[in-house]
């Protein structure tokens, strides 16, 4: 079954075709008209902010909290009932340093903080705090994927992993067009859509 939506659409595959097309087009607009630029960096905030602008023409949850206990895998991220406490401390974190920056992200990821499209929307957020930070931003073509999810899924115990691997793909190619659209065009993969999909707990 599909995700309830906007566009009446009621079988997953093709929601997922289509959510990935629309959302592709959207980050590209973000990029290409300076909104990302007016965005608050390193907060929830901001992060609904891009969240909302990707997927708004196609569910009515965009860009506000999820309210269903969700899993993928194995692994649960943050229950409904302390979401909000921990987006709260997870916007307090410091971020002057990529090692700050990167254990931001992580705990980002563990609070997970909308029904879909977390990964899409994380990633160009973890983008803009690295680029108004430290003046680089990821070059995601350089992340080999299945690295990137194993290292994603131990991040909560030990985020060395996944510092390593950003960090290695790191450029300070900041305003290039094709860098950015290297990490859109991937979302699709580190959604989760080719090795497990985000389930909703009962």
């Amino acid at each position: 079954m599909a995700l309830e939506n906007k566009l009446g659409i009621t079988d997953s595959a093709e929601l997922a075709r289509v959510e990935e097309k629309i959302s592709k087009t959207k980050a590209l607009e973000l990029f290409e008209i300076g909104l990302l630029d007016t965005v608050e960096v390193g907060t929830y905030a901001g992060l609904a902010q891009i969240h909302k602008y990707l997927f708004d023409e196609i569910y009515d949850f965009a860009g506000q909290l999820r309210t269903v206990n969700i899993a993928k895998g194995s692994f649960r991220f943050a229950p409904v009932m302390y979401l909000e406490a921990a987006l709260a401390n997870v916007t307090k974190m410091p971020q002057s340093t990529f090692e700050e920056i990167i254990e931001k992200y992580v705990e980002m990821n563990v609070a997970h903080p909308f029904r879909e499209g977390n990964g899409r929307s994380t990633r160009i957020w973890l983008d803009v705090m690295l680029k108004k930070e430290l003046g680089f931003v990821v070059d995601w073509s350089k992340v080999d994927k299945e690295d990137y999810l194993l290292a994603m899924e131990r991040s909560p115990v030990k985020d060395v992993e996944i510092k390593v691997l950003l960090k290695a793909a790191l450029t300070d190619k900041v305003d290039d067009r094709e860098v950015y659209m290297k990490g859109i065009d991937a979302s699709y993969y580190y959604e989760g859509y080719h090795v497990f999909k985000t389930k909703e707990l009962i």
